[in-house]
């Protein structure tokens, strides 16, 4: 998918040059051509796995789960944080703290050179708080439909398809859905629909979270608490994750970032809690699994029920 989107990206810049309109036509066109072609090769792939016969049918459905598995980001998400809070000491030398924020450079947006431990650690759990919808659930949720449309007919897109599309609108966010130069119209419809497919699992987030942790609070408040601080935010998606993930971890969370040497101020997430500790930042990372435990079992469970 990103060699695609890098590819494309070059060629629609080339052809449209500055020319808006061009580029919000090219725009469109890369985000079609990368979703459809994910999807359609998520598709083909689930054919091969439905309609070939084995002689192992157990194997071959562990084979199935493992490709899956691929659109999920679980453990490559856990491995890239627990990497930076485990270097993280009280005397780490410069040239260490050099080392930590190119790892953290990998998974965040923000300018890193600057940054000191504690904004190190914040940045850290942010990025798990809000990754952990684009990186798991939204995947999960996406999976958890195309099961469903199997049940009504199993040549509509299934969980391979859907994770894949998903994962596709993600990519093209990830790397187009910027507001500068000429990204901020070739990336506009790649956002709009990754915001769009992020919308209702970063929802499900927000009212399950909560039964993970005990919060100080009942359910419900916390809940509301996360919405009124998430909301603010200027994705519609990103600040409700990260909100929820604060107010059930109790760690402070936005403040003042640095993008390409902008300063944006980001506002402040359940600022009655102490701000960022490594076990804050494993908190978080352990919510995370609960959750996603918690989603495949009740999935798992909804689905036997509409086998009888």
């Amino acid at each position: 998918m990103g060699a695609m989107i890098h590819f494309l990206k070059g060629l629609a810049e080339r052809v449209a040059k500055k020319n808006i309109f061009k580029l919000y036509i090219a725009g469109a066109i890369i985000t079609f051509t990368v979703v459809s072609s994910s999807g359609i090769t998520g598709w083909i792939i689930e054919r091969l796995f439905l309609f070939y016969e084995p002689k192992n049918p157990i194997l071959i459905k562990l084979l199935f789960a493992f490709v899956l598995s691929s659109s999920l980001a679980s453990r490559s998400l856990n491995k890239s944080i627990y990497e930076i809070i485990n270097s993280i000491s009280h005397k780490n030398t410069r040239d260490e703290m050099n080392k930590i924020k190119h790892k953290l450079s990998y998974i965040v947006g923000r300018d890193v050179e600057n940054l000191n431990k504690h904004e190190i650690l914040r940045a850290s759990a942010e990025t798990a708080s809000e990754n952990s919808v684009d990186g798991i659930f939204a995947p999960l949720f996406w999976m958890f439909i195309g099961t469903a449309f199997w049940k009504f007919n199993q040549f509509m897109p299934g969980p391979l398809t859907m994770a894949w599309i998903f994962k596709a609108s993600s990519t093209i966010d990830s790397m187009l859905g910027y507001k500068e130069g000429k990204l901020k119209w070739l990336g506009f419809t790649g956002a709009k629909l990754d915001d769009f497919m992020t919308w209702i699992p970063s929802r499900f987030v927000l009212i399950t979270l909560p039964f993970c942790c005990k919060p100080k609070q009942s359910i419900l408040k916390t809940i509301r608490l996360a919405w009124k601080d998430g909301i603010i935010d200027s994705s519609p998606n990103s600040g409700i994750s990260e909100a929820i993930f604060a107010y059930c971890a109790e760690v402070r969370m936005g403040g003042v970032n640095y993008y390409k040497g902008t300063k944006k101020l980001k506002p402040l997430i359940a600022k009655s809690y102490p701000i960022a500790t490594v076990d804050s930042i494993k908190r978080i990372l352990n919510l995370s699994l609960r959750l996603e435990f918690i989603w495949i079992l009740f999935f798992t469970l909804i689905m036997e029920l509409l086998r009888l």
